[in-house]
């Protein structure tokens, strides 16, 4: 996205009011649970929002679109959805700089420009975007975050999309290694991209540069932006790189089987992290 610096100001202050949401209702949950009181539901918590935003101390939480604060509140709700199900950790806090986001769940929140580019949001008005692909199907939410110092709107759509037809079913095996990244039953196999390892030394410096810095200044904020552009970086070649991978064995086979091991080191990445090539 293309915001200017009031737009930029007001996203920020958007993305700071949906991480506060979360966190306080995420305190009122944990003491809830430990006066051995149940959990409150999203529509209870919606209600809290409400007692919150007409607070005066709270009152500066009407400045961001209250959809996107209830957002925050179902995405905790999910979480701890997903907690007792024991799909994933208990919620954590969030913390400022770390996936700072915020979310219309609703299309009739926003509007958009496709022929121009453009995207009208709530409080913000029109922001321009380079378009990276086509919007197909219907749209049903925005998510607007910052990474390396830059703003992204994803946009959720839905559609039908016909299955592949083959007449031959293909199934091959797959396995991952430390040499190669992936060998097939075949006897084919895909090179790692080694994408830390190509940007270790600008990363290496790039981090140098900004210990010297004073923390919280200019130049300091300056030198994190870099560092995390280089991350951004490395991450997406990675990114980039297992989904060709894995986009070129679907549509050659039908049938993919993995290793147990491969499956809980994927569960593991997803749970804590991808590891350094």
């Amino acid at each position: 996205m293309i915001p200017n610096d009031t737009q930029r100001l007001q996203m920020c202050r958007f993305a700071g009011a949906c991480r506060y949401v979360f966190n306080h209702a995420l305190a009122l949950q944990e003491k809830r649970l430990a006066q051995g009181l149940p959990r409150l539901s999203f529509v209870e918590l919606c209600k809290q929002l409400t007692v919150w935003r007409s607070d005066s101390l709270m009152s500066w939480l009407t400045a961001s679109p209250v959809h996107t604060l209830q957002q925050a509140l179902k995405n905790l709700d999910s979480a701890y959805a997903n907690f007792t199900s024991k799909k994933a950790f208990a919620p954590r806090f969030k913390k400022k700089g770390k996936r700072d986001s915020f979310r219309f769940p609703d299309s009739k929140q926003f509007k958009r420009d496709q022929s121009n580019a453009r995207l009208k949001l709530p409080k913000l008005g029109w922001l321009r975007f380079r378009k990276s692909r086509e919007v197909l199907g219907t749209v049903r939410s925005v998510t607007v975050s910052l990474c390396a110092g830059k703003w992204f709107a994803s946009i959720l759509t839905e559609r039908e999309t016909a299955p592949p037809i083959s007449d031959e079913v293909k199934v091959v095996g797959v396995d991952v290694g430390i040499a190669r990244f992936a060998t097939l039953s075949d006897g084919s196999f895909f090179e790692p991209v080694n994408s830390y390892r190509k940007n270790e030394c600008r990363l290496r410096k790039a981090r140098q540069a900004l210990s010297r810095k004073t923390k919280f200044g200019k130049n300091w904020t300056k030198a994190k932006e870099k560092v995390q552009r280089i991350d951004m970086h490395i991450a997406n070649s990675r990114r980039d790189f297992i989904h060709k991978v894995t986009a070129s064995i679907c549509k050659k086979h039908a049938v993919v089987c993995l290793s147990p091991l491969l499956a809980l080191k994927r569960i593991q990445e997803q749970t804590f992290g991808a590891r350094q090539d």
